[in-house]
């Protein structure tokens, strides 16, 4: 009995405990790379105590914090943005790809990991990983080491890009391109560029975003290839919410008096779901990576990172 109660106050302990993070994390003192790192501490100490809920609570605040920030962004501005990077972006997924695949053969990668991680890395992260996974019929483990060698990298890129940016005396501009390009999922794209900047953070989620769309036609490829013809795609609409989200701010005036309101909530959000993520990490999941996928994860994300940030500055 004694035994049952302290465990019973134990599970109430850690739920007050990761309640109060959470909730901190809302606050404009907690940058990003913090809360990422707080979520991680929690999740190898105590663990987390809402683990199936904030799966899906994670899912939703990104989009719903990354529709937000459309009411921060200018249309016509964007268009450029998009304009201009189009042929970038659609070179370095053809690229990234292609290298990916070609690592898998030479480490001889189980080959559904070495597709997830590749798509995963091209375009991003996770949300090209749940998309691909019924269409190539990939099993929990190939997906959850997929996952993990993303969202691992994908971390360590929310600390480290914003320090080597500042190095290189990147602008501005230059840094969102290259965030959107190399990093891999859209909550760390945001949160490196946030931490650089507006103009980074405008520019970054808007590539990044135009970056996803593509994986609707990879999709549709791989489904052929496989011919999967039942699997299901997974087309990310919330994108289509952020379009109409910035035309909304560019086209009606009233609206842009309360943009920047829905923009500061939008940002602590994603504060929120880098702390979210960093608690959804486990030791069991890491556990789980082969060194051969994390190599072929790793030598890709270092070819994407190297290849665009050398076209980024020099050409």
């Amino acid at each position: 009995m004694r035994k049952c109660k302290k465990i019973m106050q134990k599970n109430y302990l850690n739920k007050g405990i990761f309640i109060i993070i959470a909730v901190l994390c809302i606050f404009p003192f907690i940058d990003p790379p913090i809360a990422l790192f707080a979520g991680f501490i929690l999740s190898f100490t105590i663990g987390n105590p809402f683990k199936k809920k904030t799966s899906k609570l994670t899912k939703f605040l990104l989009q719903a914090s990354v529709v937000g920030l459309g009411f921060g962004m200018n249309f016509e501005e964007a268009l450029e943005v998009g304009k201009s990077g189009l042929l970038f972006t659609a070179a370095s997924i053809i690229l990234t790809l292609g290298f990916g695949l070609l690592l898998g053969k030479i480490f001889k990668t189980e080959r559904n990991t070495s597709i997830l991680v590749s798509s995963g890395t091209a375009i991003c992260g996770g949300s090209a990983i749940a998309a691909m996974t019924p269409i190539i019929d990939a099993d929990e483990e190939e997906t959850s080491i997929s996952l993990s060698i993303i969202f691992l990298l994908n971390s360590i890129a929310l600390f480290i890009f914003p320090v080597l940016g500042h190095l290189l005396f990147m602008t501005q501009e230059q840094f969102g391109l290259w965030a959107a390009i190399a990093i891999h999922d859209t909550s760390s794209v945001v949160g490196a560029s946030q931490k650089y900047g507006d103009i980074a953070l405008h520019i970054a989620t808007t590539v990044k975003l135009e970056r996803a769309l593509w994986i609707i036609p990879l999709s549709l490829i791989t489904a052929i290839i496989h011919k999967s013809n039942g699997s299901k795609i997974s087309i990310p609409y919330f994108i289509f919410l952020y379009i109409v989200a910035m035309l909304i701010n560019t086209y009606v005036p009233a609206i842009q008096t309360i943009g920047p309101s829905v923009v500061w909530i939008s940002k602590r959000g994603l504060t929120l779901t880098l702390f979210l993520i960093g608690a959804g990490l486990t030791k069991e999941a890491l556990k789980k990576i082969g060194v051969k996928p994390l190599l072929q994860g790793i030598i890709l994300w270092i070819f994407i990172s190297v290849l665009s940030l050398s076209v980024i500055l020099y050409v």
